[in-house]
């Protein structure tokens, strides 16, 4: 072989060899574990909020970034194993993505970073240390969702003020039940009412609860907020219509299924700042020096339609304050 054709030759399987290197020196994709109680089925807006989140920080699932999801689909007692299962495959952030999971999250791992959303107090549930310097592995983002639970009863109340019985539909599973249970206990009784709990934590269980509620003919039901019950928005609006039940909830998805009332933050907004929170994480920030993100506006959300459906009249008054009517 001629000298020239053997330089060529080494030049051209350098030329095919090369990016076979440079593709092996890439660094691999991280992975970002994201951890549910409920189910995917109700919580696509929430997740599209979280990738929106981890967009304006330059992360796009798929391209650059990895997404591993675990649901619980209810049943609590599954997070632990699932989280185990996130950490086993070393993810580079954990999302912990509600009140369920963030506390297993927390309790098994003190490594990997941990971004929560939660509808309760991060402090009072042992998340963080504080608000502004959170320390260890943890960070995430909170709405008022616990904190307003006493104002949801107080518009049962309004909506319903010839109701002589409040009752709280709840998730016994859930870590601020006993807390959640004890506020609007005090906050029923110092409106001389009588306060009925009932527990739910399976879908069929939630049935029952309205069937057994409806019997209560002057009553208006509180819903507690909980995933379990965030995952199953649509099939709980449409049972406060079908049991004919005055249903308040926390979250607007159940108002707009048929739902009379909710009262709360808003959840989308904490997997938006979630999801940013987690794209600052692997640029390389740490948990311990962001500070948790409180959203503070509230939504009053009345359906008119369903008011009208139950007979109840809302007054000009609570209706001016409303964020939104749904007709």
């Amino acid at each position: 072989m001629k000298r020239r054709e053997f330089i060529k030759l080494l030049g051209g399987g350098a030329m095919v060899a090369w990016p076979i290197a440079a593709r092996a020196q890439q660094p691999a994709m991280p992975v970002i574990g994201f951890l549910n109680g409920s189910s995917p089925a109700g919580y696509a807006r929430m997740v599209d909020a979280f990738r929106q989140g981890l967009k304006e920080t330059g992360y796009f699932e798929g391209r650059n970034v990895a997404i591993e999801y675990r649901w619980a689909e209810g049943h609590y007692d599954r997070l632990p194993a699932m989280a185990a299962d996130l950490i086993h495959r070393q993810v580079a952030v954990l999302a912990a993505t509600s009140t369920p999971a963030a506390l297993v999250a927390k309790a098994v791992t003190t490594t990997i970073p941990i971004v929560f959303t939660t509808g309760g107090d991060p402090v009072r549930l042992g998340l963080v240390a504080s608000l502004s310097q959170p320390g260890g592995n943890v960070t995430g983002a909170s709405q008022l969702t616990m904190e307003a639970a006493p104002k949801r009863l107080e518009l049962a109340h309004r909506l319903v003020p010839n109701a002589t019985v409040i009752g709280l539909l709840i998730n016994q599973k859930n870590p601020s039940a006993e807390t959640v249970t004890r506020d609007l206990e005090v906050a029923a009784k110092s409106l001389g009412l009588s306060f009925k709990v009932l527990h739910a934590s399976t879908e069929a269980e939630i049935d029952q609860a309205f069937t057994a509620f409806s019997q209560t003919r002057a009553g208006v039901l509180v819903v507690g907020a909980d995933t379990l019950f965030a995952g199953y928005a649509a099939q709980l609006g449409a049972l406060s219509i079908r049991t004919s039940v005055p249903a308040i909830f926390d979250f607007q998805p159940f108002v707009e299924n048929g739902g009379l009332a909710s009262y709360g933050g808003s959840i989308i907004d904490t997997y938006l700042l979630a999801g940013g929170y987690v794209g600052r994480i692997l640029k390389g920030e740490k948990p311990s020096q962001l500070p948790v993100q409180q959203t503070t506006k509230v939504k009053l959300i009345i359906n008119l339609k369903t008011a009208k459906a139950l007979g109840i009249e809302v007054s000009p008054t609570l209706l001016a304050t409303a964020d939104e009517v749904i007709e």
